[in-house]
């Protein structure tokens, strides 16, 4: 079963435990200091993210360390890639307007051939 990773890191909760492992592999008393939720909503949100392939975990003895694996996050800037041109179409289109905006500095806003064709 393949879960979506937009719905897994659609909860803030989850977003904020991805943000706590961010620096690398954490005890689950580390996550829920960082978090700011209690241990019980950590663990059951850690339990989503490991199904969902985001964390993995690891015994150290009696406490078990979570790290975040980089599959999810290549599968969402996989799908990212594909607006980028879109982005980066429209920011160089801004680049230019700016440009030229710097080069005439009287000409007011209104009479620039900037337009921006996309919705």
């Amino acid at each position: 079963m393949h879960i979506d990773p937009f719905e897994t890191l659609a909860d803030a909760t989850r977003r904020s435990i991805v943000a706590a492992l961010i620096s690398g592999e954490r005890a689950v008393g580390d996550i829920v200091r960082d978090a700011g939720v209690h241990q019980s909503g950590v663990s059951r949100h850690l339990r989503i993210l490991h199904e969902a392939g985001f964390v993995s975990v690891r015994p150290d003895g009696q406490r078990r360390l979570y790290a975040l694996r980089p599959e999810p996050f290549r599968e969402l800037e996989a799908w990212l890639a594909q607006y980028r041109r879109i982005w980066d179409a429209r920011l160089d289109r801004f680049g230019a307007a700016l440009e030229e905006a710097q080069r005439n500095p009287n000409q007011s806003p209104e009479n620039t051939d900037f337009k921006d064709p996309t919705p």
